[in-house]
């Protein structure tokens, strides 16, 4: 019997070049044999291994083709062992002091919205890495470069995660998938959700993403209204920044960061390479003001989830008290941390 299936190597291959970042031609590759394999009888790839006429195939190449015959053959596939330990995210000693403490990531995303994969594949993943609890949060309806939810669709999605939920109970996991999104702070800053449907959330991120050159005084009003929200439990990304592509936003970092404390609205540390939000100087900024925190790896992707320890170095290099790191918490504890302002 074959180690893997031709799926799941190509499905390895995928997670490991999302963890490395590489979202050009080579994923789209292993995306497209992916399908092809799904859409074909295994009889007839292994068929086609056996008469080396794999790449006779619209959409296989002769990279793919090599896992999938490494697949059908027994053997780990040479490709996706190298890319394993290629891909693989360091992590300093001080750094997994806090990746040990962590229970779970509140900031990722699905097909849903703009990710790369299921729901339930993204949970399985989250279980892979030892996670206890991950939260969905999907962008909301005014992002539609995202392919934003509006609330009919994010009552529909409600109900898949409980369906989701249903089934890791039932293959006995202890493991849950809380609801949330990742809500738009309008250039007014309200939020791209109404009152009702945002009480029906476990967890909220709050992230601006338009208008990001507003004047400082308008940016940092716009920011005061939605942390000061009680449906807010997390500010996404605050600065905005794409490291080496677009600078930060301008806003008063102290009033910002005092309305945190005083409203109980966390300070993401978001973990994705390009971002790595906020810079040191505002993380010590919070430090000072006494703010919450979270480490999340704003995932697109099964791999992109294992990009905590990016978050964990910067938050041990800038001395975060890890008792206020709200993604420590069991699920019961996180929900009930949640629910004090709501």
């Amino acid at each position: 019997m074959p180690a893997m299936t031709p799926e799941q190597a190509l499905l390895r291959v995928i997670h490991y070049l999302d963890r490395a970042h590489e979202t050009g031609f080579k994923a789209k590759a292993f995306i497209r044999a992916l399908d092809v394999v799904r859409n074909t009888a295994p009889e007839e790839i292994e068929r086609r291994v056996s008469n080396d006429t794999l790449t006779d195939l619209d959409g296989i190449g002769k990279s793919t083709a090599a896992v999938i015959a490494d697949a059908v053959r027994g053997r780990e596939p040479a490709y996706l062992l190298r890319l394993q330990e290629e891909s693989r995210v360091d992590i300093t000693p001080e750094g997994q002091v806090y990746l040990d403490a962590l229970r779970g990531d509140c900031h990722l995303h699905s097909t849903w919205s703009d990710g790369g994969a299921p729901i339930a594949a993204m949970a399985e993943a989250a279980m892979a890495i030892g996670h206890e609890y991950m939260v969905q949060t999907d962008h909301s309806a005014r992002l539609t470069v995202a392919h934003g939810l509006n609330e009919e669709r994010l009552s529909e999605q409600l109900d898949q995660i409980e369906e989701v939920n249903a089934a890791i109970a039932e293959a006995g996991h202890d493991f849950r998938v809380l609801s949330g999104m990742e809500v738009d702070i309008l250039v007014d800053g309200s939020l791209d959700l109404s009152d009702e449907m945002l009480g029906r959330l476990d967890v909220v991120v709050a992230s601006v993403h338009s208008k990001l050159r507003m004047e400082r005084q308008q940016m940092t009003e716009r920011m005061l209204m939605a942390v000061a929200s009680p449906h807010v439990d997390i500010l996404g990304h605050c600065t905005g920044r794409m490291i080496g592509k677009r600078p930060p936003s301008d806003f008063d970092a102290d009033y910002v960061f005092a309305a945190c404390a005083q409203f109980n609205t966390a300070v993401e540390i978001n973990c994705r390479p390009e971002r790595l939000d906020p810079p040191r100087e505002l993380i010590d900024v919070a430090i000072e003001h006494g703010c919450w925190f979270s480490i999340d790896t704003d995932a697109h992707a099964t791999g992109q989830l294992e990009w905590q320890p990016l978050g964990c170095d910067r938050a041990a290099e800038r001395n975060v008290p890890i008792e206020r790191i709200i993604n420590t918490l069991p699920a019961e504890e996180l929900l009930a941390w949640t629910r004090q302002t709501a």
